[in-house]
């Protein structure tokens, strides 16, 4: 594989903004390294990325994108368990 030039590095970026702005958008917690599905509204987005970025680079987005989610939650702090989970 050969590393992609500029114009393909930006359209690469281009269609992984476009793809997350739609989860923001419709699905804000979806997290594409859960193997949940996107929504509707994102999947034809999802193919444009995916056609347009490196294999490598569409899995460390995805990876990052699931990771700056988890620092989110974390900066706010956790949920203290109710009684029902506690007996689970």
């Amino acid at each position: 594989m050969t590393f992609p030039d500029k114009e393909t590095r930006a359209a690469c970026w281009a269609a992984r903004d476009e793809y997350w702005a739609c989860l923001e958008q419709h699905a804000p917690m979806h997290s594409s390294t859960s193997g949940q599905p996107e929504p509707k509204q994102c999947v034809a987005l999802r193919k444009l990325y995916e056609k347009g970025c490196p294999g490598q680079w569409v899995k460390h987005f995805d990876r990052k994108r699931t990771f700056e989610q988890f620092k989110a939650k974390m900066a706010k702090g956790y949920e203290p368990l109710n009684e029902q989970q506690q007996q689970k």
